[in-house]
């Protein structure tokens, strides 16, 4: 067994590892992470190892968005046992400040 294939031994890829990874990813407009932000739709780990993303930004014409996007992607691609990432930017449906998690939204006296 090589070095690379003990790591994924060890690493099982979840969503929930996805995500947490993700929340490194800040909006730096906002200063919220991406995922309690709202901007994460879907995630998709494929047989392969490779890791779909589906997100949306807060307006289709942000100037962050390609920086966003190679954000998410250097992330994903930092946890061990990923083999590649997709990330798909959609705006369908466009992205509403109710998508805001509880956390932020008690933070910020939104509830």
């Amino acid at each position: 067994m090589n070095e690379e294939q003990a790591v994924n031994r060890e690493v099982k890829l979840t969503k929930e590892l996805i995500l947490e990874k993700l929340k490194e990813v800040i909006d730096p407009e906002l200063g919220i992470d991406i995922v309690n932000l709202g901007l994460i739709y879907e995630i998709d780990l494929r047989p392969d190892n490779t890791v779909y993303v589906k997100m949306t930004m807060t307006t289709p014409g942000c100037p962050l968005t390609m920086w966003l996007l190679q954000a998410v992607e250097q992330k994903v691609l930092e946890i061990p046992g990923v083999k590649d990432a997709e990330i798909e930017l959609t705006f369908d449906p466009p992205w509403t400040p109710d998508r805001i998690s509880d956390e932020v939204r008690k933070r910020f006296g939104m509830i």
